[in-house]
């Protein structure tokens, strides 16, 4: 083999770890942000992002730019890159679309659910009765998205799914915040519970109704937070 052939061979290996590395990086700011331990207007600084992570300067500036084009960081001029501030208008504007596309998703998941779908809701709800029990905010909120998103599938209609998937994933931050109100943890598992038992019932009217319950009452906690 030629020099030239070695390099050739060798550029989709390293062009996969740098995208390794990149979203290694993205998952960890992300998950930072997401949780607050990056604070709303804080300005982030690479090099301490890069000997946090263990990770290089490039793969750490293209996962912020990447967080940048998602609206979770914002580039203020001869500062740097900040995390976006909290914003009640930014959160009143996704529950909004939340409203009306989830009330048609879980009729939809009611109408056409699998035992298969069942059973993977029935597991997350487990986990969730763990997560209340140990108190545990972020498995929670990761398990309050997955529930959602297990809706999302059962309702057999991917393009559907695809828009509630993209609106939980600028929720996420929300969710944590909501979830670190005391007793809330036990109110969206009661919540899942009771929805989880209309969709098996194929109540799809009882479903929308239970739905759009579950997110005022995520609005008015975050009023009380934010």
């Amino acid at each position: 083999m030629t020099l030239l052939q070695t390099a050739r061979s060798s550029t989709p290996a390293r062009a996969t770890a740098a995208a390794s590395l990149a979203e290694q990086a993205y998952a960890f700011v992300k998950r930072e942000i997401i949780t607050m331990r990056l604070r709303p207007s804080e300005v982030l600084n690479e090099a301490e992002l890069m000997a946090l992570t263990g990770i290089g300067r490039t793969p750490v500036h293209q996962a912020l730019h990447r967080l940048v084009h998602e609206g979770m960081l914002t580039i203020m001029p001869r500062k740097g890159i900040m995390v976006r501030p909290v914003s009640l208008d930014d959160v009143l504007a996704i529950i909004d679309v939340r409203l009306v596309n989830e009330s048609y998703c879980v009729e939809l998941a009611a109408r056409h659910a699998q035992q298969h779908d069942y059973d993977a809701m029935q597991a997350l709800l487990d986990r969730s009765a763990v997560c209340v029990a140990a108190h545990d905010i972020e498995g929670m909120m990761d398990i309050d998205r997955e529930f959602h998103l297990a809706i999302s599938a059962a309702s057999r209609n991917p393009v559907l799914a695809d828009i509630l998937r993209g609106l939980h994933e600028r929720s996420l931050r929300f969710w944590f915040i909501s979830l670190s109100e005391p007793h809330h943890l036990e109110d969206v598992h009661e919540e899942h519970l009771e929805l989880f038992d209309l969709l098996r019932k194929r109540d799809a009217e009882g479903a929308r109704q239970s739905v759009q319950k579950h997110i005022e009452a995520f609005r008015a906690t975050l009023f009380n937070r934010i």
